[in-house]
Formats: C-alpha cells, sequence, structure tokens
C-alpha cells in the first residue's frame, strides 16, 4: 500500500513511500480511531515527522538508516494505547529522534535539541535533564540508545512529553551507579535503595512539561520471572497479587516455553520482563509500579497476542475494540501471519489512580517477524478468573478482524530490549 506524502515530506521518486509517509499515514488513522481531531493529529504528525530530520525522507525500499533498539525491524517508532476502565484510550508515540546517526554521542545530542526545541514550542524547561547530562551523554558514549521521547497525545496540541535515558551510556558496568547518582541530583536520595534486585537497568525517564504530578522512572529488567517473582516485586505499590498473577499468566501464557525443575514456577526464559518503578514529588518510596510482558515472545502471532489482550481488557472494564481497530489503522496484513505487532502488555499501577492497561504496537516500517510455530495454535489457556479490582464485571464488546490483507512476511532477526 502507497500513500501520497504529507506536507514537507517530499518522496524519493515518484509513488515511492518513506519512512515519513508511512509514520504520519499511520498516526492519521490512529488519531481517528482513538477519537483524536484531525488538526491535533495534524500537529503531532509534523512534530514527529520534524524530529526525524531528513531520516524522514529516507525510502522503506533502503534498510533501516540503523539497528535501532526500539522496534525488532528497526522503526524509531512505537505507539501505544493506555485504558483505563469507563474512559477513551490515550494514543502515545514513542519516538528515536537521533536514529540516523550510527554514533550514540551524535544520536544523543540530536535527541536533545529535539527535546529543547519542544520546550520551546510548548513553554515546559529542560533543567532536570540538563543536570543529567554528563551521566546520560558521555563523550564516548555506549549502548543501543541514547535519548528515546513518548509524546501523550492530548486533545488540544498540547502533549505530555517523555524523555528515555539510557543508564549504561558509560559502560554496563556503570548503569548502577548512573542511575543512584541521576536519582540523588533529582531530588530522591533514598530511592535508589527502594529498587528490587536488577539484571540490568535499561532506561531512566523523566516527565517533561504538562503533568500534574512528574515522575522519575527506573525501569528494571527481570530474566526467568515467574509470576510469584512478579508478586513480589510490586509489594511497595496498591497493586493486588491476584491482578499481578492473573495478567502475568494471561499476557504471557499458562503454556509458555518454560525450564522445570522440581517444584519452580513457571519461568519466562526468552526475552525477559521489566518493572518500572516511578517517583514523585521528592519522596523516595515508589508511587508506581509497572509490569511489561514481551508478548511477541510468548505467543505463535499476532492473533493470539490480540486474544490476550482482548481477555486482559474486557477482565478490566475496557473496550478491546478500540485496540482491535488500531491494529487495523496501523497494517492491512493478517494476524496470524506475524508476530510483533503488539510488542508488549503492561500492568500499570500509580498512586491514588485506578489500574492501567498498556498495550504497545509496532510500526513494522520495515520487516514482519514471522509466527512461532513452536507454540501451536489454540492452546492457550488464560489463568483461573479471580475477583479483584480489575474484574468489574463488564462483558466483552464483539469484534470483527478486520485484517485480511496479504503481506510478504520476513524479520530481521536482532531482537530489541533484551
Amino acid at each position: 500500500m502507497t500513500f501520497r506524502p504529507g506536507p514537507g515530506i517530499p518522496a524519493t521518486s515518484p509513488g515511492e513511500t518513506t519512512l515519513g509517509h508511512h509514520v504520519l499515514s499511520q498516526l492519521r488513522r490512529l488519531g481517528a480511531t482513538v477519537g483524536l481531531s484531525e488538526a491535533d493529529t495534524e500537529l503531532y504528525g509534523r512534530v514527529v515527522v520534524d524530529s526525524l530530520a531528513g531520516a524522514a525522507r529516507r525510502p522503506l525500499s533502503l534498510p533501516p538508516a540503523s539497528p535501532a533498539f526500539l522496534s525488532d525491524d528497526h522503526t524509531p517508532i512505537e505507539f501505544s494505547l493506555a485504558g483505563t476502565p469507563d474512559a477513551a484510550p490515550a494514543l502515545r508515540v514513542l519516538v528515536e529522534p537521533g536514529w540516523a546517526h550510527g554514533d550514540m554521542a551524535d544520536n544523543g545530542r540530536a535527541g536533545l535539541a529535539v527535546i529543547r526545541a519542544m520546550g520551546a514550542r510548548w513553554g515546559f524547561d529542560t533543567d532536570q535533564l540538563d543536570a543529567l547530562a554528563d551521566l546520560f551523554f558521555p563523550t564516548a558514549a555506549q549502548g543501543p540508545l541514547a535519548l528515546w521521547y513518548a509524546l501523550d497525545l492530548r486533545a488540544g496540541g498540547v502533549p505530555g512529553v517523555k524523555v528515555y535515558l539510557n543508564p549504561s551510556a558509560s559502560g554496563p558496568e556503570n548503569a548502577a551507579r548512573t542511575v543512584h547518582e541521576a536519582l540523588r541530583r533529582l531530588g530522591y536520595g533514598q530511592a535508589f535503595e527502594r529498587l528490587p534486585s536488577a539484571a540490568g537497568y535499561p532506561f531512566l525517564a523523566l516527565d517533561l512539561g504538562a503533568w500534574a504530578s512528574p515522575r522519575v522512572k527506573v525501569y528494571v529488567r527481570h530474566p526467568r520471572i515467574s509470576a510469584d517473582d512478579a508478586c513480589a516485586l510490586s509489594r511497595t505499590s496498591e497493586a493486588t497479587e491476584a491482578d499481578v498473577r492473573y495478567f502475568f499468566h494471561a499476557a504471557a501464557g499458562s503454556l509458555a516455553p518454560s525450564e522445570r525443575g522440581g517444584n519452580d514456577p513457571l519461568r519466562l526464559v526468552r526475552r525477559p520482563a521489566l518493572t518500572c518503578h516511578s517517583f514523585t514529588g521528592g519522596d523516595s518510596d515508589p508511587s508506581g509500579f509497572t509490569l511489561h510482558i514481551p508478548v511477541r515472545d510468548y505467543v505463535r502471532d499476532d492473533e493470539e497476542a490480540l486474544a490476550r489482550a482482548t481477555a486482559l481488557l474486557t477482565r478490566a472494564g475496557m473496550d478491546p475494540t478500540v485496540l482491535n481497530r488500531s491494529l487495523g489503522a496501523l497494517t492491512q496484513r493478517s494476524l496470524a501471519d506475524g508476530v510483533g505487532l503488539i510488542a508488549y502488555l503492561a500492568l500499570v499501577y500509580e498512586r491514588n489512580r485506578p489500574p492501567r492497561l498498556t498495550a504497545y504496537l509496532s510500526s513494522e516500517a520495515y520487516r514482519v517477524r514471522k509466527p512461532q510455530d513452536q507454540y501451536p495454535r489454540g492452546t492457550w489457556m488464560p489463568a483461573q478468573r479471580t475477583q479483584s479490582v480489575l474484574d468489574l464485571g463488564h462483558q466483552a464488546a464483539g469484534h470483527v478482524s478486520p485484517h485480511t490483507a496479504q503481506k510478504e512476511v520476513t524479520w530481521s532477526p536482532t531482537a530489541s530490549r533484551s
């Protein structure tokens, strides 16, 4: 499918699709799906495309400009839908603005310039980010990323802005020290001691701009996690064990590949789960907890991933048809012909707020990952249903899949966020 170019995004040759065409077209359709006005969608689309600079004009017939860690096929864009009961889901877009720069120092400088331009545009300061520059933007920066930003796309043309930084920029051996020092500089002197044991710290994130309670968030990697482990990690939050356990098995699958020994519980042995621990208002006790399950590594295809997401959304009293329509806004391929369109599912807790469920959606600008045939179709069964704060008694909304067109399916083997 070829789309006409948007303003300021000339195609390399007549009819050739560029990265900018692809992303802007997806964003327009997603905006319409969630009820965002056309004017707001166009504004946000221009900001995203402009932030990619010349890379937006790169034709999709060429390979990705760099091996972006943000997605499996190296597209520097990811979308997400964040839902709460009885409310329309929020649409977000995650971007690597320095994607075209192979050198991480140049990548970071490009990203910083984009964030400062956003601050000037939307009237927020970057003081917190500037205070961390020496930690996250060293001269010889290492790692798979330098800076990502996310826009929470709100009505009115003023988004919430988040930045994601790499604690391993000075080497993975220094990641814990970097996180500890960053939290101290940001006014959370005891927060590091409140974090769980970690196999790594993939991201530190900051809320900038229009947020009621701006957060500092630390992401922690957990290889071989079990549902019991996940419940233990959430005890500092308002999460209930029943909710966490149900979410873990519904997202990862009761029949996920495991290595069992004796009475060991089911564990995720492929791409690891992540937890996110947020801090607000200078309080060193976490104000929020999120469990991220990389669903794409534990399903055969996206049809199964959608079924799991639908079960979770329905149980939580959220409309699953919006997610279904959003997948149709991203691609016309059959969901059974690939895996990874739904990349992560997340259960989110924030103090004094209802639980949220978030689905992270891949742009698939370059490739589609093949189905994983080691997962037989139709064998997944969700964990036993239990009463909890997420179980609001809503009935599943019917849905008909719009994904009928076929597309050649290939995949680059480099996996992201591992």
